[in-house]
């Protein structure tokens, strides 16, 4: 069972890296048509060199700073070794059991208890929790989200899931840019121009919030059960992680600052909602009823 479980985790690397740079290549392809097709509306082909443009410095950016971006949405800081020694040391341990270097470790001052981690590779990993976490679990239970978020760093989901916080905010922005720039097309001969802008700028806001939830769900479901069973791995004691989950769950209540763009970073839901029937279809998160009797082998 565990041999079969690691070729699925080994599998699941090869695929995330190929996830990634596939994302990646399709928003540089979108932007540019839509750059190109602008350009040819208004006959102005500097508008096509300003889409190559913002393509290239949105994926540089997504890959170079989506994880400071991250950090700052959910206002964590830098968690210092005097304050969470605690933290640190499983955090130690546990990268060293799995062959990892040592995370960056931040902390967010809220009280829903919550983790997540996020970074471009391993050499550039951070995991975050909130205080509420470190108040509300015992070790064995922080064992088991610390392994949850660093099998996240060692199954290279960490870049593919924070990328899309960046490039799927991205997408809410050019909904916006097409509804306003219709209002600049002043003169008659650009009616046609800013009635054709104006339908692509409804057809991106109706669209947005829908193509961000899919490649949220494209990444997150699966991605969760799969970081679940490397934890247990782990940690050679799948209940400190089951228990841990029957706790955040219990909470309950919302984070401060939950954001939507955000969200499938998370080890639980920062909503503290929990869906049923078909809008568990639209949840970024499995229930957790379902994660805890996978660990529990139920």
């Amino acid at each position: 069972m565990i041999h079969t479980e690691m070729a699925t985790l080994y599998t699941h690397q090869s695929s995330n890296v190929a996830k990634t740079w596939t994302l990646m290549a399709l928003f540089f392809a979108g932007v540019i048509f839509l750059g190109w097709g602008v350009s040819y509306l208004y006959e102005a082909p500097e508008i096509l060199f300003i889409a190559v443009f913002v393509s290239i410095f949105m994926n540089i950016a997504a890959y170079w700073f989506s994880d400071k971006i991250a950090l700052s949405v959910s206002r964590a800081r830098p968690a210092s070794r005097e304050e969470f020694f605690d933290l640190y040391t499983v955090t130690e341990n546990l990268a060293i059991t799995a062959g990892l270097p040592m995370p960056r470790i931040y902390v967010i001052d809220d009280s829903a208890p919550n983790a997540f981690a996020t970074g471009r590779n391993k050499e550039h990993a951070v995991v975050a929790v909130t205080k509420g976490l470190l108040e509300r679990l015992d070790r064995t239970e922080l064992e088991g989200v610390i392994a949850h978020e660093l099998s996240h760093v060692g199954n290279r989901d960490i870049l593919l899931s924070t990328i899309v916080v960046v490039l799927a905010g991205f997408v809410s922005l050019l909904a916006d840019f097409f509804l306003r720039t219709h209002t600049f097309a002043g003169n008659r001969d650009n009616n046609k121009a800013g009635g054709i802008l104006m339908l692509i700028g409804i057809v991106l806001a109706i669209l947005a919030p829908i193509a961000a939830t899919l490649m949220r769900l494209a990444i997150s479901r699966k991605r969760e059960f799969l970081a679940d069973a490397s934890g247990a791995l782990l940690t050679r004691y799948p209940e400190g992680l089951a228990s841990a989950l029957q706790k955040i769950s219990a909470y309950g209540a919302p984070m401060k600052h939950a954001h939507n763009a955000t969200a499938h970073l998370f080890i639980s839901n920062p909503f503290g909602s929990t869906a049923k029937g078909l809008s568990k279809l639209f949840m970024t998160h499995p229930p957790v009823e379902e994660r805890i009797r996978a660990l529990r082998g139920q």
